[in-house]
């Protein structure tokens, strides 16, 4: 539905190597980098852009990835926590949110809430 995201970071190498780390289960790779910045998404097709600020924190954003499988969403999860990310809930089946929800969430080194998501 989105055509890019773009979320401000205070520490770019940490912030890359949670992303590097958290997408590659869902299939996504670092396409770009400079000193100001990064681009992730599918080989060649960067959506999400990390831009470094000095800006203090603020109070964070929400980013869903579509996840092919609870496996898929299993290693998002994992790979994100060994890369410096927080859980914010671990994968599992969200109910409340529709019958066949799963989804896993986590908390990046700026605070944002990043969620892998199949249904």
């Amino acid at each position: 539905m989105y055509d890019h995201i773009g979320l401000k970071v205070r520490n770019l190498d940490a912030s890359i190597k949670f992303y590097t780390a958290a997408l590659a289960p869902l299939g996504h790779v670092l396409c770009s980098r400079d000193d100001s910045g990064a681009g992730f998404g599918p080989k060649d097709a960067p959506a999400l852009w990390l831009h470094l600020s000095k800006e203090p924190e603020g109070p964070g954003a929400h980013v869903a990835f579509r996840a092919a499988n609870h496996d898929a969403i299993k290693a998002f999860h994992t790979a994100g926590l060994k890369a410096g990310g927080r859980d914010n809930g671990g994968a599992g089946p969200r109910a409340d949110y529709s019958p066949t929800y799963y989804a896993a969430f986590l908390i990046d080194p700026d605070g944002n809430n990043v969620e892998a998501v199949c249904t």
